[in-house]
């Protein structure tokens, strides 16, 4: 039998504030952590897959434990990226909006540092930044870190390269009888020395449903094609999905911004993300993308974390990941909450016999995902031709005397008429430069 948020001895401000937020029976990760947390004084390293609450699973405790009584900053949560920062902070605001005795405060980087200096000097319990910006907040002697009774580290995985440079500094400023708090998906060989290195030697580690690191609710895929057929076998898998939301991620900022562009062409609803867009874009886009005013975000993967959004039903690797962590990543952005998600690796031949070493090393299986045969692709490249058709805004510049010479030619024609005229024209138009594609390529 399930329990429920009493049963982990929560208190009555809180709870009203889960159940305002329909949160009503814990994830396994919440059942197992929250009682740590408020009953026990020792460092904990939690391992759970991504969608399974460990925001909640830290910071319902967390704000159980703040001593409102105290102006003191008691608690730092660390964050790989601003957006993933925005959503911890947003979701404590949630939990404690019938707390409101508790201030919270976002110091990201992306953002003015001056108005969050000012922020700072106001009463502060809890601060949610990143190492960068933190660390930036510490050398101009802006925020007091020496009261601090915990740091969390979200996300450590991705995390361990940024905190390699920061961590020490941010350390040095918080007491050392402090508590450690580390959540990650995944338990890689640079985490466990970030452990070693900054945790007790009574660390405990807690895990929640890792049998296997995959997501079970996923339904893992792939498809090889040939280089050249690439993008016209992704534009015809979204036009299949069209009205659901998902990502597509790529491996490089340059590749993003490619794909994004072949996308806009072809009238897709979409966005793309990367670091090196500036912090405002990007909240812009994200904001776009979780309001659900565009349905495709092409991401790198850091870009993309942050991301939360439930009814995100498939995700797309354009280039399978370096790693396997990155892969859990990845697909963990779709069946979230509980709900189901799909996920299609597209793959060139030599990249096939990676497959299995991601089958055995996360414990999933991928099924092969039939490709679109030449006609489908050929039929689906004329929908995206008379979607850019239709989309196509008029040209007010052209005059009326030539507008009507054109309206006399076609004068005679009934819609359907000149819509098979069209497209006859279209399929001689693309038959051209297919032949003419052919005898390039025989020449070379």
């Amino acid at each position: 039998m399930p329990k429920q948020f009493s049963e982990l001895g929560i208190n009555e401000q809180i709870q009203q504030s889960l159940s305002d937020l329909n949160f009503t029976t814990p994830t396994a990760i919440q059942e197992k952590i929250i009682p740590v947390i408020l009953n026990r004084k020792v460092d904990v390293v939690a391992l759970a897959k991504t969608g399974t609450g460990k925001t909640a699973a830290f910071g319902v405790p967390l704000l159980q434990l703040i001593k409102v009584d105290s102006s003191n900053i008691q608690a730092v949560i660390l964050a790989p990226t601003r957006e993933l920062g925005q959503q911890i902070y947003n979701n404590l605001q949630s939990f404690s909006t019938h707390s409101s005795a508790i201030s919270i405060a976002s110091i990201c980087g992306g953002t003015p540092i001056k108005p969050q200096i000012e922020r700072l000097k106001e009463d502060t319990h809890i601060i949610v930044a990143t190492p960068g910006r933190l660390v930036d907040l510490i050398k101009r002697e802006a925020i007091d870190l020496k009261h601090c009774d915990y740091l969390i580290l979200d996300e450590a995985d991705e995390m361990v390269s940024v905190l390699k440079e920061d961590l020490g500094n941010i350390t040095k400023e918080l007491p050392k009888n402090r508590r450690t708090l580390l959540f990650t998906a995944t338990l890689p060989g640079t985490v466990k020395q970030l452990v070693q290195n900054n945790l007790s030697k009574n660390v405990l580690q807690i895990e929640a449903d890792m049998q296997t690191v995959g997501n079970q609710a996923i339904d893992h895929n792939y498809i090889v094609v040939e280089p050249i057929e690439k993008l016209e076998v992704l534009l015809h898998f979204l036009n299949s999905r069209e009205g659901e939301r998902g990502i597509i991620f790529c491996k490089t900022k340059a590749a993003v911004n490619k794909l994004a562009k072949n996308l806009a062409i072809n009238k897709f609803s979409s966005g793309a993300i990367h670091g090196s867009l500036t912090q405002g874009i990007r909240d812009r886009i994200m904001g776009q993308f979780r309001e659900g005013h565009i349905d495709i975000l092409v991401a790198t993967d850091l870009a993309a974390r942050g991301i939360d959004i439930k009814d995100i039903s498939y995700v797309v690797n354009y280039h399978l990941p370096d790693t396997y962590d990155a892969y859990v990543h990845r697909t963990g952005r779709t069946a979230r909450a509980g709900a189901t998600g799909f996920s299609l690796t597209i793959l060139q031949e030599e990249e096939k016999e990676d497959i299995k070493d991601f089958e055995e090393e996360l414990g999933i299986h991928f099924k092969a995902f039939k490709k679109a045969d030449t006609q489908s692709i050929e039929e689906n490249n004329g929908l995206l031709w008379a979607r850019k058709i239709f989309k196509t805004k008029p040209n007010r510049e052209v005059s009326e005397d030539f507008k009507a010479k054109i309206k006399t030619i076609f004068r005679h024609l009934t819609k359907e008429e000149l819509v098979d005229k069209i497209l006859a024209d279209y399929l001689i138009q693309t038959k051209t430069k297919s032949d003419k594609s052919k005898v390039s390529n025989k020449k070379k």
